[in-house]
């Protein structure tokens, strides 16, 4: 199986689960780093006022293992990683976009712009591929593919 088939096939036999327990998936990629390769799970409770557990994270690491176990889908070795997207998650899909329109967030351009490459401000929303934060002096438009990461700002 290439590393799609492999993504799609343990998104679908994963989402029932986390729904019975009140989570959702929040991101899954498959990757090789150096050596290794990763598959990793990204949780998260459907309800915004909870947090993911060690035992959420537990329960889905087995419950994973045990479907991949019997599948074989992955022909080498590979690393499961199940874990919360963190505070400080990484902003990808337009739904994460919407979902957290009105959070600060931190952006990293892959080019810098007037010599900057960081932002930080509220973020106001994605739309037609452009990311609209609002900084102290307006609004800044970013668009999507110019930019290397965007995730939520951990404000103290």
């Amino acid at each position: 199986m290439n590393s799609k088939q492999v993504l799609e096939l343990v998104e679908k036999n994963i989402l029932g689960l986390l729904s019975e327990n009140g989570l959702k998936l929040y991101d899954i990629e498959y990757v090789k780093e150096g050596p290794n390769w990763y598959l990793r799970i990204y949780i998260d409770n459907i309800d915004k006022s909870k947090v993911i557990s060690i035992s959420d994270c537990e329960s889905v690491t087995r419950y994973v293992s045990k479907f991949l176990d019997e599948k074989d889908p992955i022909e080498h070795a590979y690393i499961l990683e199940v874990s919360s997207p963190g505070i400080d998650r990484l902003l990808k899909k337009d739904s994460d976009f919407a979902e957290y329109t009105g959070s600060v967030v931190d952006i990293k351009l892959y080019k810098p712009i007037n010599k900057q490459k960081s932002f930080t401000g509220e973020l106001a929303g994605l739309k037609d591929g452009i990311i609209f934060i609002k900084d102290g002096e307006g609004i800044l438009e970013f668009d999507k593919k110019n930019v290397a990461s965007c995730r939520l700002a951990v404000v103290f």
